[in-house]
């Protein structure tokens, strides 16, 4: 179900990503940290059980769920939100809602990358991770 995603991913490019967390409230200072950390990403699957972790010199980030099933995430810049992911034509789309907004979070693999695709309102943000 996941194992196209499954492995050790390092960020190798990034668009547009202070002006997301601009449109998320992350503070200015955080922006900037945030904007030079190189993150990996670890991506596992046990069962129906897919655990992600961010793992950069700033933050590490563990999420874990299962397909279609709602859950508690505490993000990176610490917004509590509700959560859920589903996988449709091989995306991993994760919608994070809280306070009355919502951001969407689409994982693919494209050409053997991770394309990171991060949506809130019309600002949309690219991250494209290797293989590490």
């Amino acid at each position: 179900m996941c194992d196209q995603f499954v492995g050790t991913w390092k960020l190798v490019s990034s668009e547009n990503f202070e002006d997301y967390m601009k449109e998320l409230g992350v503070g200015y200072a955080t922006r900037k940290l945030a904007g030079v950390a190189k993150p990996n990403v670890i991506i596992s699957c046990n069962g129906d059980t897919i655990t992600i972790k961010t793992e950069s010199s700033l933050k590490n980030t563990v999420i874990s769920f299962k397909l279609g099933e709602e859950f508690d995430e505490t993000t990176a810049d610490d917004r509590k939100v509700k959560s859920i992911v589903t996988l449709e034509n091989g995306s991993l789309n994760q919608l994070q809602k809280w306070d009355g907004k919502e951001s969407t979070i689409k994982r693919k693999i494209g050409d053997g990358k991770l394309v990171v695709e991060c949506v809130m309102n019309n600002v949309v943000c690219t991250r494209v991770y290797e293989k590490a």
